[in-house]
């Protein structure tokens, strides 16, 4: 879309923050900062104790908490994923955290489900801080964080409120996905080059109201706050609002009716304004097959310089539950793309799903396709194509004793405005393994080895990487 030169003119003419405090000030007031944000993320969870411990003794609350503390030792080849000049190193990270969840601690240990939406009020929470030391690159130390938040309450049989949060500080070079739609093992499309710690807070409250069996009106925020302190990558906040609609108007016949309205603000690169309108329609042959019909219009308005664009996207799908522990789904369409300057970008859509959940074996396949958006990460790439395969299965080898193996593929081809590498294509592969052992009620050891892989067109993209981590968690 805009050539290297004037993605470098957008950067420099985006107003920056001014600010007359020394290195040390900023280092102390970001101290400050995170350990301000920490604490309270823990005190607004212990608020939310407040209708359970009204309701039990001191001894009955502890069988909720669980304090725990792992401790970890991962090898990398390639800390940076850089195609040349690796660093490797062996990383220790202590973790002293606690869990607290409205399940009594037994049952989380045993791997139960979150309570019940049947219930008034419930609560999942585990928070950890890691203390993360390099064996060579010491000057990579830090302390990463980790929280996540899911909890509700029913006002009365119709009306319910939900919150959902989660708390990360990391220097990982690709940052995990955690989006309410990601699937387990996503990563988001933007990386950073260095080790250099982030942080993220996503923040979203949720109220529904039920008027019907399955008709439902709902209201979701989202408060999605990026930082990081490094002049090649930028802060962003993303504040988004999403009503959305669930009508039935017979056993066999739905619609469903999503908005999504969202400011994006960019500490360098130009803000926007964003509109997504899903509607979809339904019939159902029968409990278990339902086949959809679906067409999404998304708009994005930035301001100057950059590029407004438009997407349709008509799609139709069909879902099908082949047993009580298997499900799957297919939907497929075309898309289309089109900018207010240049060329329109196209292609298929498509979205296919298989999971299985029985007692001893789990496993999901997903598979995806079309276009994606980058935004709110550490290069913000902004419209992109994209095809994805994800492949996850674990198995109970014994009682105590789980493994698992996981295999991803990513191609990736980047139109945004901010990319300084127009037409680069990446391919992204990844395989690895896991298992799990309970040595004892309250310890527990696992073992996690991976390999992944960049074929990309522009050479200063390709890696490699091996990694393995071994990993002692006791809870107490």
């Amino acid at each position: 879309m805009k050539n290297l030169k004037r993605n470098k003119l957008n950067r420099l003419n985006k107003p920056q923050h001014s600010s007359t405090a020394t290195p040390q000030h900023r280092c102390f007031a970001s101290k400050l900062k995170l350990f301000s944000n920490a604490l309270l993320y823990a005190l607004c969870s212990m608020l939310l104790w407040v209708p359970t411990i009204a309701c039990a003794e001191l001894g009955d609350l502890f069988t909720y908490f669980q304090p725990y503390i792992s401790v970890q030792e991962e090898y990398n080849s390639n800390i940076d994923l850089t195609p040349t000049n690796r660093r490797e190193d062996y990383i220790t990270t202590v973790s002293p955290g606690f869990r607290f969840s409205t399940l009594p601690r037994s049952e989380v240990t045993r791997g139960q489900q979150a309570p019940t939406a049947e219930q008034k009020f419930g609560m999942d929470l585990d928070f950890n801080a890691g203390f993360v030391f390099y064996a060579k690159e010491e000057d990579n130390n830090f302390t990463s964080l980790n929280g996540s938040l899911n909890t509700w309450y029913l006002f009365n049989p119709k009306l319910s409120f939900r919150l959902r949060d989660y708390l990360i500080r990391s220097d990982e070079i690709r940052e995990a996905d955690f989006s309410a739609t990601a699937i387990e093992g996503q990563a988001l499309i933007s990386r950073t080059t260095r080790r250099i710690p982030y942080y993220r807070n996503v923040f979203e409250p949720s109220v529904e109201y039920r008027f019907g069996r399955e008709n439902i009106f709902g209201i979701n925020y989202r408060n999605n706050t990026y930082r990081i302190r490094s002049d090649l990558f930028e802060d962003s906040t993303e504040n988004s609002i999403n009503p959305r609609l669930t009508y039935w108007f017979n056993i066999r016949n739905g619609i469903t009716l999503d908005y999504g309205f969202t400011l994006g603000d960019f500490e360098r690169t130009p803000d926007f304004v964003g509109h997504a309108v899903t509607g979809r329609y339904t019939y159902r042959f029968n409990p278990r097959t339902s086949v959809f019909g679906e067409y999404t219009y998304l708009m994005r308005d930035f301001e100057s310089p950059s590029t407004d664009y438009d997407v349709h996207r008509p799609s139709l799908g069909i879902s099908h539950s082949f047993s009580p522990t298997l499900s799957g789904s297919v939907q497929a369409g075309y898309y289309w793309q089109n900018p207010e300057r240049g060329s329109t970008t196209d292609g298929f859509f498509y979205d296919v799903s298989l999971t299985q959940r029985a007692e001893r074996t789990t496993y999901a396949i997903s598979l995806q396709g079309g276009y994606a958006e980058d935004f709110f990460t550490a290069e913000n790439l902004g419209f992109t194509k994209y095809y994805r395969g994800i492949g996850r299965i674990s198995h109970q080898l014994f009682e105590k004793m789980t493994v698992g193996l996981f295999s991803s593929y990513e191609w990736i081809k980047y139109y945004g405005d901010v990319v300084e590498t127009p037409n680069r294509i990446d391919r992204i592969w990844a395989v690895g393994g896991n298992a799990a052992y309970e040595l004892f009620r309250w310890l527990t050891l696992s073992l996690d080895a991976s390999y992944r892989e960049n074929h990309s067109n522009f050479d200063t993209a390709d890696y490699t990487e091996y990694r393995g981590i071994f990993r002692v968690t006791a809870s107490f």
